[in-house]
């Protein structure tokens, strides 16, 4: 199960998470990292699309802590669910709601943890994170660390006797 953040104007659109730039950019790297989209749960953390209006653009805006809360329930309903064996933070957001207020995206992605009842979480980089950072060099770099972590979540999949393509 892959939880992302929140959804953008395109995944309001659609209802569906991972629609627009960012799941264009996931769709990429898990290609690249020998993951199958269609045997993934996508979900995200809040459910709601929250913006701003400016001029005619409705521009993402992030949602409060008792937004956030306010989902949680969802979230919870569909890991009871879906019962996945690996459950993967996409993002500070979708990360901190697994893992505590206290987890660091920055120094703590890609680590592995045990959630309790055979279930292991581990998270890393959001797609739009990686969108949105200013510099090419920072970009790419956190690009190539996304891929390596979804990697590591095609192999920990195989490793459950998972259906994924591993082909490269």
């Amino acid at each position: 199960m892959l939880i992302g953040e929140q959804p953008g104007a395109q995944e309001d659109l659609a209802g569906e998470p991972f629609v627009g730039p960012a799941g264009h950019l996931l769709d990429k790297a898990m290609v690249e990292a020998g993951l199958d989209r269609s045997t993934l749960y996508l979900t995200n953390t809040v459910k709601h699309f929250k913006y701003e209006v400016r001029g005619k653009a409705k521009l993402h805006k992030r949602a409060n802590a008792s937004e956030q809360a306010a989902c949680r329930q969802w979230l919870a309903a569909e890991l009871l669910r879906v019962q996945p064996r690996l459950v993967v933070g996409l993002g500070a957001m979708a990360a901190q709601t697994l893992f505590g207020d206290a987890f660091r995206i920055t120094l703590q992605r890609g680590e592995w943890r045990d959630m309790g009842e055979g279930v292991r979480g581990f998270a890393t980089w959001h797609p739009s994170a990686v969108l949105r950072m200013p510099r090419a060099d920072r970009r790419d770099a956190a690009y190539a660390e996304l891929v390596t972590d979804l990697r590591e979540i095609a192999a920990a999949l195989a490793g459950l006797g998972g259906d994924t393509n591993t082909s490269s």
